[in-house]
Order: structure tokens, then sequence, then C-alpha cells
């Protein structure tokens, strides 16, 4: 046994070579390949095609695009803040109750982790039967039975977005719930002790220790779900489509219909760089303000 293991520690390439080859073929070789193509004004109905910066020039000059890059920070900012939130409330709400001992804490756990668990497409098409303005629509119905007039949640560009943004908090806040709930379970008890005796609300408990001591699981939690929320496809798509119009379109939307509908290839994959270069430069930050800081503190 100790001889293979000394084989091992010294042929670390031999054992990590066909790790190597299948993140080559199925991820740095497509990767390229769609930066390469983003230089390019290929088209999925022509064969050939030539290198140019046509697609760059059409995405920064299209205001449709630069409309869906709007509506993207929206979406996208909205939601990170409303996850950490709501997220921080329910980890705060179930560490209480899980250490009062109240009834159903933990149910109610895992109903929030349910939420997550359901794939995109689902939560769309869930969403879309309780809040569409046809007859079927369980919200509208609820809404009339109360004696209120029906509301286009779905119809309405505005409250479109609004109702999709909600959606993608619902699913998303567990997320959250779940490692902002993990950070609190190491915080030693003994310090909020501490501060109870010393005279500390709740208020002050939660802003003098609670944060501080979070604040590396709350960036990278914050990292995560913008990256998470930034790539977000599958729920708008079977919610939306990105519609009413444009009004729910977000990036990942755009570049999928530029290649199918459009069969614009070179600038759905200028698209699909646009994010890749978005989603480096949050993890560059997460960097800076979270690595950088514990380096600092190890010093």
């Amino acid at each position: 046994m100790k001889k293979h293991q000394a084989l091992l520690y010294r042929r670390p390439l031999k054992w990590l070579l066909p790790m190597f080859i299948m993140l080559g073929l199925f991820y740095a070789y497509p990767l390229f390949d769609v930066i390469r193509l983003s230089f390019t004004n290929a088209s999925i109905l022509e064969p050939t095609y030539t290198y140019s910066l046509r697609s760059y020039s059409k995405m920064f000059n299209d205001p449709e695009i630069l409309g869906t890059l709007a509506t993207t920070f929206i979406f996208v900012s909205t939601n990170i803040v409303m996850q950490i939130i709501i997220g921080m409330l329910i980890a705060l709400l179930i560490k209480t109750g899980m250490k009062q001992g109240f009834f159903m804490t933990e149910a109610c756990r895992t109903v929030v982790l349910i939420a997550w668990m359901i794939p995109g497409v689902l939560v769309g098409i869930i969403w879309k039967l309780i809040l569409s303005t046809s007859n079927y629509g369980i919200a509208n119905y609820l809404l009339e039975l109360v004696g209120l007039s029906r509301i286009g949640f779905l119809s309405e560009p505005n409250m479109a977005l609004l109702s999709t943004i909600m959606v993608n908090i619902w699913r998303g806040t567990a997320f959250s719930m779940i490692m902002l709930y993990a950070g609190l379970q190491k915080i030693p008890e003994h310090l909020y002790e501490a501060a109870v005796v010393d005279g500390a609300n709740a208020f002050q408990q939660f802003f003098r220790i609670t944060l501080p001591l979070m604040r590396h699981i709350i960036f990278i939690n914050l990292v995560l779900i913008t990256i998470y929320t930034f790539n977000q496809f599958d729920m708008i798509m079977s919610l939306t489509g990105g519609g009413p119009g444009r009004s729910t379109e977000v990036l990942t939307l755009t570049a999928y219909k530029q290649m199918f509908k459009f069969f614009d290839m070179g600038t759905s994959s200028a698209i699909s760089v646009l994010l890749l270069v978005l989603n480096l430069s949050i993890a560059v930050i997460y960097y800076r303000f979270v690595l950088g800081e514990s380096n600092v503190d190890n010093q």
C-alpha cells in the first residue's frame, strides 16, 4: 500500500491526465471556440465566415441589446439585495427557532429548501399557472374572489419584470439561507452571552457580532448568487420567454435568440463573452475584497 502511495506522489500528472483531457475537451475547447467565433460574422446558415469586430460593434450599438443589458442589471441587482436580506432573515429565524425548540422549525427549513431543489423550467411553469391572466390563473382567481380586479402579472411589461424578479427571489433565497445559516452556526454562543451581559440589544448583537464574523460567508454568497442570476435562463424562458415584448429578456435569452432565432452565431458568441467577462469581474472583486482582506488580517 505504501509503495503505491509513494508512486502516486512521484507521478501525479499520470493520474491527473484523464481529468485534464476531460476539462480540455468539454470546457477549454468550447470556451476558446466561443471567444474565436465572437470575432467573426459566422452564421448557422452560412458555412463560411470572416474575422472582424462586427459582432461586438453590433452588440454595443444595438439599442435592443443595450436595453436587454439594462434589464439584466435591474434583474440581477434586485435579486442580489433581496436574496441576501430575506435569506439572512430566514436563517436567523430558523436558528432562533432551533435554539428555542419551536415546533415545526425543521419542517419550515425543509419547505424553504424545496424551492431551491425544483428545476428552473418547472419553477417557471408552476408560477406561470399561478400568475397567468387566463381563466386558469390562480392568483387572479383569488383576487376576483375577494372583489379585486385582475392584474396582468405576465402581460404588462413592468409588472412582468417585477413578477420575474419575485419568482427568482423565491427560488434563489433558499441557497442564500443555506449558506448564511451555516455561517451562523459557526459563531460561538458565548459571544452573544457576553453581549447580553454588557446590555447589548438584538440589533447591536447583529451589527457588532453577527455581520463582522460572517463577512466572508456573505461575500462568497454574494459572488455565487450574482453569477447564478447573471446566467439565469431556464426559469425566465419557461415563465415569460423574455416577453411581453422584451421587457423580461436578459442577456442569456438574447444570446439564445441571436443563435436560434436570427442564426447569428457571431453576435451570440459576443454576448456570451460579455457574460464571461462580467462573471470574471465578479470573481476578481471577490478575490480583492475577501481573499485580499484575509491576507491583510493574517499579516
